[in-house]
């Protein structure tokens, strides 16, 4: 690989970091993988808000994504196209950006496109403001990959409620933008064609209050999620549950362990 590009580079290809005065937006551009993110691709949207809160030039960040996709977790085929960091192969769900984001100092503000779900879902529930197409979609299918996402079984909860979190998880339904509004997983939808405008006029309010004051209210607000437990979750990622859903995802076909007459049709869950 020869040197990276001038200007804000966040170790891959897949991510477009743009600044716009005080502004700045990620923008997940992969859209041949449907901007399905690889490790080096989560942990460039981690670099990116490092970048905003160590910036005096930046008061807050936006993410989105590109056509009818936000994010929609990650890359269950494990190709990149060898053009990015590969040392975050290595670190598993420290390179994940959920925790960067929860607690950033600087407001993050979520401009959801489309197709939301998995890791793509738990940044925007972390954001300090969701705004989402009406065209959007959520979902939380990490069950049916064969993972005990402690993470997802911590906040959602706090997010939607008990009962609305055990239906997502457990049977990997998918929500519209008008139940995600209705339930609390974003808090505002609006026209597609408005969205960033929408979105980053949600973020310019949001860096005009004292960072602070600011801060210190986001500290509370984040307590309410409390923690989640990691050496099941990693214990669940290297077991053979977690391997077999990533092995079926990419055969599409049901994991082993559904029964053969409640498989799907098309294989795929």
């Amino acid at each position: 690989m020869g040197d990276p590009p001038k200007g804000d580079w966040l170790g891959t290809p897949f991510l477009r970091f743009e600044r716009d005065g005080s502004l700045a937006t990620v923008t997940v551009d992969r859209p041949e993988a449907r901007n399905a993110m690889t490790p080096a691709m989560y942990f460039g949207v981690r670099r990116a808000i490092d970048v905003v809160n160590g910036s005096a030039d930046l008061a807050g960040l936006l993410i989105t994504g590109t056509g009818d996709v936000f994010i929609p977790g990650g890359d269950m085929g494990g190709a990149t196209d060898g053009s990015e960091w590969e040392g975050a192969l290595q670190l598993g769900m420290d390179c994940t950006p959920f925790d960067a984001v929860r607690n950033s100092p600087k407001p993050v503000v979520c401009a959801v496109n489309g197709i939301c779900q998995g890791g793509g879902l738990m940044i925007a529930m972390l954001s300090d403001v969701a705004v989402a197409s009406n065209q959007a979609t959520f979902r939380a299918p990490e069950l049916l990959r064969g993972i005990a996402d402690t993470n997802y079984a911590q906040v959602l909860p706090h997010q939607i409620g008990p009962a609305r979190a055990r239906d997502m998880l457990v049977t990997g339904r998918r929500v519209s933008a008008g139940e995600g509004l209705a339930w609390g997983l974003v808090s505002r939808v609006v026209p597609h064609d408005d969205l960033v405008a929408e979105a980053t006029e949600a973020l310019t309010q949001a860096c005009r209050a004292a960072p602070q004051a600011r801060a210190v209210a986001k500290r509370i607000i984040n307590m309410q999620y409390g923690l989640y437990d990691r050496l099941s979750m990693d214990e669940s990622l290297r077991g053979p549950e977690s391997a077999e859903g990533w092995k079926a995802f990419a055969e599409r076909r049901s994991p082993h362990w559904i029964p053969d007459d409640l498989r799907p049709e098309d294989g795929r869950l």
